[in-house]
């Protein structure tokens, strides 16, 4: 016996050619005409165009951006601080006043809804004109 002459012990099926007569009829459950019931046919879902054009969309790759300025009114001031103390958005932060925006300490604005008794220095900070006004008549000052 030759190396050329060696036979495997089991034989290989051959695979099951539909649409060509026989049992199954004359279109073998392939339908009728078309691309799909054709040899070879390859057709790709229709969300894989969509998914393919995704990164192409304008803004795909920004960060999601919501508000990047956090408000806050005099009112929370006025319950939070002491006379004298000085305001600035990683203060508000530690205080848990506001959050952080994507892992960053916000803008912060000061808005005038409320009194305000204390006089607070504020920094770094943007104010509302009504705001300035009645820190600037407590007695306080903006930066």
């Amino acid at each position: 016996m030759q190396i050329h002459e060696i036979q495997p012990n089991n034989k290989t099926k051959d695979r099951k050619r539909i649409g060509r007569g026989g049992k199954k009829g004359t279109y073998c459950g392939k339908g009728c005409k078309g691309q799909k019931s054709r040899a070879g046919r390859k057709m790709q879902p229709f969300m894989r165009e969509i998914i393919k054009r995704y990164p192409k969309i304008r803004g795909y790759r920004q960060e999601l951006r919501g508000e990047e300025t956090a408000s806050i009114n005099l009112n929370v001031l006025e319950k939070n601080f002491e006379k004298g103390d000085k305001i600035t958005p990683e203060v508000l932060v530690d205080k848990k006043l506001i959050r952080k925006i994507i892992g960053k300490v916000p803008l912060v604005k000061i808005l005038g809804n409320g009194e305000l008794t204390k006089s607070l220095t504020i920094e770094d900070c943007l104010v509302s004109k009504a705001a300035q006004v009645k820190i600037e008549k407590a007695g306080g000052t903006v930066k």
